[in-house]
C-alpha cells in the first residue's frame, strides 16, 4: 500500500468547525442530533451544495472486549453499550461524513461502510472473515489501553495483512484512552510502534457522549467534535490511496517490518 500521507495535507482538519463546514454538516444532523443511515440511505443537501460521494468498506478488527462496536457507535453517533456484549454475526453501520480537500478546495461526501464482527463468530463460522475482508479498502486495528495483550497481538494481525490485502489502508486505533491511570500500554512503547510500523495510530476515549439539555439526547454536534480526528484520517488515507492508485500521486517504495 502507499506510504500514509502526512496528518492534514490531504483533508483540511478543522474545515468542519467552520461556517462552511457546518452548512454541511447540517445534513447529517437534526435539531442537533445525528442522523441514522441505513444502508439505501443518503443526506439530502440542497441542489447549490451538491456534492460527489466516495464510498468505502472498512473492517473493524480487534480482540474481544476491545471496543469495536463502541468505536463504531461513537462514529455514528449512537449510544455506547454500558456492558460489553460479544457482538452477533456481522453488523453493519454506515456513517457519512463531508470533508474538503487541501489541493483543490473541493468538498467530498465520504460514505464509510464498517463492519464489525463477534470474535466467537469469526472463530465458529468460516465464512465470516472472507466476508468482511471481501472488497474491503480499510483495516481499523484496535486494541485497549487497558489491555496489554490487544496491543501486543497487533504486529501479527498486520503482519498477516500485508500478505493478504497489500493494497488496503491499514489504521490503528487504541480505545479506552481515558483510563490512563490504569493503562498497560506506557508511551513509550506507542513511540516504538509508530516508529517500526509507520502506520496512523489514533486514540478515542470511551466516556459517554455529551447530552442535550434534555439530559437524555445524545448532543450530535458535540459528539461529531470528538470523533472528527478519527474521521478525517480515514478520508485522509482513504482518498490518498485512491489518487495513488489511480497513478495521480506517486507510490514510494514500502519496507515491511519484519
Amino acid at each position: 500500500m502507499a506510504r500514509p500521507p502526512a496528518p492534514g495535507s490531504v483533508i483540511a482538519p478543522d474545515w468542519h468547525e467552520s461556517a462552511e463546514g457546518k452548512e454541511y454538516l447540517a445534513c447529517i444532523l437534526r435539531k442537533n442530533r445525528r442522523r441514522v443511515f441505513g444502508l439505501l440511505e443518503r443526506p439530502v443537501l440542497p441542489p447549490a451544495v451538491a456534492i460527489d460521494t466516495a464510498s468505502y468498506k472498512i473492517f473493524v478488527s480487534g480482540k474481544s472486549g476491545v471496543g469495536k462496536t463502541a468505536l463504531v457507535a461513537k462514529l455514528a453517533g449512537l449510544e455506547v453499550p454500558v456492558v460489553h456484549h460479544e457482538t452477533i454475526g456481522i453488523q453493519t453501520t454506515v456513517v457519512f461524513w463531508p470533508a474538503k480537500l487541501q489541493v483543490s478546495d473541493r468538498v467530498v461526501m465520504f460514505r464509510f461502510e464498517f463492519w464489525d464482527c463477534g470474535e466467537s463468530a469469526l472463530k465458529k463460522f468460516d465464512h465470516m472473515l472472507p466476508a468482511c475482508k471481501e472488497k474491503t479498502d480499510a483495516f481499523l486495528f484496535l486494541f485497549s489501553f487497558t489491555d496489554r495483550a490487544s496491543f501486543e497481538d497487533l504486529p501479527g494481525q498486520l503482519t498477516r495483512l500485508a500478505g493478504e490485502a497489500p493494497g488496503v489502508v491499514r489504521m490503528v486505533i487504541g480505545s479506552k484512552f481515558d483510563q490512563y491511570m490504569h493503562t498497560d500500554v506506557p508511551e513509550r512503547d506507542i513511540t516504538a510502534f509508530r516508529q517500526a510500523w509507520e502506520l496512523p495510530l489514533l486514540r478515542v476515549k470511551s466516556v459517554p457522549g455529551r447530552r442535550l439539555a434534555d439530559g437524555r439526547t445524545l448532543d450530535g454536534r458535540a459528539g461529531l467534535a470528538d470523533v472528527a480526528h478519527v474521521l478525517n484520517s480515514l478520508a485522509e488515507q482513504l482518498w490518498h490511496q485512491d489518487q495513488v492508485a489511480a497513478g495521480l500521486l506517486p507510490n514510494p517504495p514500502e519496507d515491511t517490518p519484519s
